[in-house]
This record gives C-alpha cells, structure tokens and sequence, in this order.
C-alpha cells in the first residue's frame, strides 16, 4: 500500500513540476504570443487591404475578369503565408516553419500526380485568360461543336449551341483542338452553291445572279460580290455565289443565306432560267422489259376495247 501511494505521489510531482515548467514558459513567451497575435491581425487586415486595391487596380491593366480574380486571390493567400510564417518565427517555431515548408512540397507533388487533368485544365484557362482568343458572347467552332460562349472559367467553357444545348468544355480540350472565332472579324462571307441547264446563257446567268444578290441590304459594300462557274457537273452547269455580311450572331448569316436562295430563285423564275433536276437513266434487260411492260401500260377506262 505504501509503494502504490509513493508511486502516486512520483506521478503527482513530475506533472506538477512539467506543468509549473509550461506555466513559466507561458510566462516567458507572454510578450512574444502578444506581438504574435498582432502580427496576426494586422496579417488578415492587410491581406484584405491587398485585395481591395488589386481588384481596383487590376482592371485598368487587364479586361480578363477571370485572370483578375486569380491574380487577386493568390496574392491574398500569399500575403497570409507570409504573415503566419512571421508569426511561427516570433514564437520561436522556425522548425516549424521548415517542416510546414517541406510538407507543402510534397502534397503539392502528390496532388499534381493525382489531378493531372485538373492541373492541365487550370494551367489552360490561364493561357486562355492571359492571351484571350476568344470572349463572353463570342461565336465560336472548336472540336466539332459551335455556338455562344455564355461562361468562361479557369476550368471549363460554356458554349451554348444554336439549337439549345448547353456544352461545358474542359479548357484543355479548348487549348488542345483548332479554334475558329466567327465573331472576331465582325463580318463573313455567305458561300451559296447552286447549278442551271446546260442550254441556259451563262453571261445572262452570271448577271441575273449578281442583280438579285446584290439587292440584299445587309451585304458589306467593301466586299465585292463574286458569281463564279466552278464545274461541269452531271445535269448541271454548277456556280457559286460569294458575298460578304455583318456577322454579330448565326441568324445574321442564315438570315442573309436564305435571302439569297429566295432572290435567285425567283429571278431565275422571271428570266426562264431552270435549275435542272439530277438526271439518272436507268438501262433494263429485255426479259425485265417484258415483265414489266403490263405494269407500265395505261389503264383503259372500263368499257374500252
């Protein structure tokens, strides 16, 4: 019984005595955990104070909201960072500070290995954002699909297509694949094929053609009207009609599309110019001649010899 209670009391003596040693280290480190906590506070006011003016700033230097608001928010994390590590080094805690330092490496090297794709798609979106091919509103053709940018992000683009749909894109597949911008130029050139007999008077053609075309309203005046003959096809003479229009979204060239396809056809209605139908001829065995020869005879009216 005497030994359990001189145990007891051992126990009783080394945590009184390690906590009398914190409590003196406490006391020791007051100043320090005071200047600590301001450094602290002043750490989180001014990393808002850096954001604040960066967000006010950063517009007159760049238009890319999206490349503003990364800008922005890594230099209020990095202004944190240097803030605590300040912090840890007042108390005393630079070990600390190193071991902090090499575990971030390694998560960063572990977390580039897992989400590579997140990462290519990330580092994408700054590209983008940075040399900005293409903006919000755009019209745009990439990796078979074609429609108005809605959203741009630093992970995903959102296209809506003219028929509705709504395609989310990741950025790398958008960096990745060819990109045609129809918005860029403000305007763009209508390409109607089209064909007449071969009897039809090609001159007569070409300027009843250029006549009805020309009458559009919405055609660029800068760009002339082109009417060329490209081939001799098998029951038509084939042409095409070129001509340029303002291009601020798709109806603007469907709309000037068809508004062509409905001139030349009734000019050529006017002018008696045909647009020939495909011609096939058909050649039949004889033994498939006299089998369908009875089909092929006109019915007599009943009563008929």
């Amino acid at each position: 019984m005497f030994a359990v209670v001189t145990e007891v009391e051992r126990a009783f003596d080394l945590l009184s005595g390690k906590l009398l040693v914190w409590f003196r280290q406490l006391i020791v480190m007051l100043p320090n955990l005071v200047v600590a906590a301001i450094l602290l506070i002043l750490t989180f006011v001014g990393a808002r104070i850096v954001r604040r003016v960066v967000r006010r700033v950063l517009p007159r230097v760049s238009a890319s909201d999206t490349l503003n608001n990364l800008l922005t928010t890594m230099l209020y994390i990095f202004t944190l960072l240097v803030g605590t590590f300040f912090v840890l080094t007042v108390l005393n805690l630079d070990k600390t500070v190193t071991s902090l330092l090499a575990g971030v490496g390694i998560i960063g090297l572990a977390l580039g290995f897992a989400f590579q794709d997140i990462a290519a798609n990330f580092i994408s979106g700054v590209i983008i954002a940075v040399q900005r091919p293409f903006n919000v509103g755009d019209v745009i053709e990439t990796d078979k699909f074609f429609g108005t940018i809605e959203r741009i992000s630093l992970r995903t683009l959102n296209i809506r297509q003219t028929t509705g749909e709504l395609v989310i894109m990741p950025n790398r597949k958008v960096f990745e694949n060819p990109l045609i911008n129809f918005t860029q130029q403000t305007m763009r050139r209508v390409d109607l094929e089209c064909g007449v007999a071969y009897n039809s008077d090609l001159e007569l053609v070409q300027q009843v053609v250029q006549k009805a075309v020309s009458a559009i309203p919405e055609l660029v005046p800068e760009r002339p009207l082109e009417v060329m003959f490209t081939a001799f096809a098998e029951s038509a003479i084939t042409f095409q009609v070129r001509f340029w229009v303002p291009y601020r979204r798709q109806f603007d060239y469907v709309s000037a599309r068809s508004e062509a396809i409905i001139r030349i056809k009734r000019a050529f209605d006017d002018h008696g110019i045909s647009i020939p139908f495909p011609i096939r001829t058909l050649h039949l065995h004889p033994e498939a001649t006299a089998m369908l020869a009875p089909a092929l005879e006109p019915k007599r009216p009943d009563g008929d010899q």
